[in-house]
């Protein structure tokens, strides 16, 4: 079984529109039991099973960690995606039986910290919603800066003020607020944490300024789960397995592995866990990667594939599953 697919039978408890992109998912055990606990960070892998076709995509748990008589979620509709966020927001409904993973958190506190300092861009707030209940239940430090587009777009964005008052700073586009970053991280006491989720562009950025003010690595912590890309179709041989398997231009090879029978680990489908990382024996063309977790050396090398969110273009490639 793979690493990420030990699963809960779950029953959608309630669907509630947040916003004209926004949609908020309730999960309860289809037992009655309390669902497994989590920290704040933490997300699950949904199965969608769309006519004979089945997506299974990370999101975030938004709900407090104190509570797990049911896990939230939420969905930002993607209209020119693959079809994981249209699924959810057109055929999910209360009392529909679904199928989620056990929650794993590849973006946890570091709970040495003296403070956390959170930046959220647009649907990256979810899971700053769980980590800042956790911290507020805990007495821990906490600020958190979020940027979104508009007001209305400001998804849980009055509930975190309201909660948390002036430990959060809102930022709106429409009124050209911007995050004084380098003065924000260079304001900052002696063990602090920055956390940042949201927009890949807005992660460098963050990531890169941090870098440059000389913060360590180890403080550092990001999450983005990158979309498979859609790409020209290509052929992929097995070695391990012995199958020669076809990826079509809307299947990420990660899914068209499983299609064939074969059973990667992974953790979260999105390029940052390193879970299904894969071994190349030869090939023949050009990789294109668009994960976060190999080096640029590794890219380069071209002895290494993250399945999940990477593709290939050329006459042949061999992969060692």
């Amino acid at each position: 079984m793979s690493t990420g697919t030990t699963k809960l039978d779950v029953v959608v408890s309630d669907v509630v529109p947040v916003n004209e992109l926004v949609t908020r998912f309730h999960f309860r055990r289809r037992d009655g039991a309390l669902l497994p606990t989590f920290s704040g960070g933490a997300h699950v892998v949904v199965e969608m099973r769309d006519g004979e076709r089945t997506r299974l995509n990370p999101y975030s748990l938004m709900g407090s960690p104190l509570d797990t008589r049911e896990y939230t979620i939420s969905v930002r509709r993607d209209d020119v995606g693959r079809g994981g966020s249209l699924f959810m927001h057109r055929n999910v409904r209360p009392g529909m039986e679904m199928v989620i993973s056990y929650p794993v958190n590849l973006f946890s506190l570091d709970l040495r910290a003296r403070k956390h300092l959170m930046l959220a861009g647009g649907i990256g707030i979810t899971p700053f919603m769980a980590q800042t209940a956790q911290l507020a239940a805990q007495g821990g430090n906490f600020e958190l800066h979020y940027t979104c587009r508009t007001a209305s777009l400001g998804t849980y964005a009055d509930v975190l003020r309201e909660r948390y008052d002036r430990r959060v700073r809102l930022y709106r586009d429409d009124r050209d607020e911007r995050i004084e970053l380098d003065r924000l991280l260079s304001s900052q006491p002696l063990g602090t944490h920055l956390y940042v989720c949201g927009p890949s562009g807005m992660i460098g950025w963050v990531r890169d300024r941090a870098a440059s003010l000389g913060w360590p690595t180890e403080t550092v912590h990001f999450e983005h789960f990158a979309a498979p890309q859609p790409g020209a179709p290509f052929d992929v041989t097995l070695a391990v397995s012995g199958k020669t398997i076809r990826v079509g231009e809307q299947q990420s090879l990660l899914e068209a592995i499983e299609a064939a029978g074969v059973d990667p680990p992974y953790l979260c489908r999105g390029g940052v866990c390193g879970q299904c990382e894969t071994n190349v024996i030869s090939h023949d063309g050009k990789f294109i990667h668009n994960d976060h977790w190999l080096s640029e050396e590794e890219h380069r090398c071209g002895k290494k594939i993250m399945p999940c969110v990477s593709r290939f273009e050329g006459r042949s490639l061999v992969l060692e599953r």
